[in-house]
């Protein structure tokens, strides 16, 4: 497939005609000098580095500064290109969702829910950590039968794999309440699994024409159509590979940031790297979520 060289360019070019569409031509800043490094060079830069699994803001710059530099001459100290890419949370965001758009997501009748835990230390350390105190909370993630300290995050994905929405709570947040944050713009099935649970939200949920369906326990009456529910279950592994995805090759599920400003930006940019690889994807007629063999080596 592309070169590396023909990537970055690539997500580059569509990085800028983006994000000129939604600036409409207007500064991001207001005030204070412009920065060496282009807004869309340190996107680029971001989604590139998370896509290859230097999910670390050091490991991006080191990356780039390394092998890179005659692409981005302007590329300084690292501090100011950290602060510089956290300052851009907003418009990774709105990229993002962008993206999503374009790819149908919104439009599609079927989407899928599901959690994931985000620790910000080993289990064992979490009593001596400082980072987060106050703000991190002890949770438990029975996909995985363990207890662990940190975040959960909370995922909306359309039923071909786009990345719909996405939101952190603590660990210990109800999942059910989170999911009203992600279901803006959101209409037909949502599936979930057996955390989303709940009559009353079932029936809220349907004025806004959304019908949440879920798996039930072994032990609740279960009247609808055997077949219906295996296919529930079926389409449920779609997220479970996102989610995947996200966990090994963007390493989502740990917290490498010490405050909830560069955290929410990793967050958001890890989501817009997976959509930019879903969207090339589809632009070369391949499965939207085979990242393997995206880029030649």
């Amino acid at each position: 497939m592309l070169p590396i060289d023909e990537f970055i360019i690539w997500v580059f070019c569509h990085v800028t005609d983006h994000l000129d569409a939604l600036s409409r031509g207007h500064k991001l800043r207001g005030r204070g000098f412009a920065p060496s490094l282009t807004d869309s060079e340190v996107i680029t830069m971001e989604i590139v580095g998370e896509f290859l699994g230097t999910y670390t803001d050091k490991g991006i710059w080191e990356y780039f500064r390394s092998h890179w530099l005659h692409f981005f001459p302007n590329l300084g100290c690292r501090t100011t290109f950290v602060r510089q890419a956290a300052n851009l949370w907003y418009w990774k965001m709105r990229l993002q969702n962008k993206l999503a758009v374009n790819l149908g997501a919104f439009a599609d009748d079927i989407h899928l829910v599901d959690g994931l835990p985000m620790s910000v230390c080993r289990f064992k350390r979490a009593f001596f950590s400082k980072v987060f105190r106050g703000k991190a909370a002890y949770g438990y993630c029975a996909a995985k039968d363990e207890k662990y300290y940190g975040f959960h995050g909370h995922l909306l994905i359309s039923f071909s794999g786009v990345i719909t929405a996405f939101t952190v709570t603590t660990a210990n947040a109800d999942e059910r309440e989170a999911l009203w944050e992600l279901l803006p713009g959101v209409h037909g099935l949502v599936i979930g699994d057996k955390g989303y649970i709940s009559a009353s939200l079932h029936e809220d949920l349907l004025v806004h024409c959304i019908d949440l369906q879920t798996a039930l326990r072994e032990n609740m009456h279960d009247d609808r159509d055997p077949e219906y529910v295996k296919m529930l279950k079926s389409a449920r592994r779609q997220v479970e590979t996102v989610i995947g995805r996200l966990a090994e090759r963007y390493n989502v599920e740990r917290v490498r940031a010490g405050d909830i400003w560069h955290l929410i930006s990793r967050m958001f940019r890890k989501t817009l790297s997976h959509t930019v690889a879903v969207f090339l994807n589809r632009c070369f007629g391949r499965d939207p979520l085979q990242f393997d063999g995206l880029i030649a080596t």
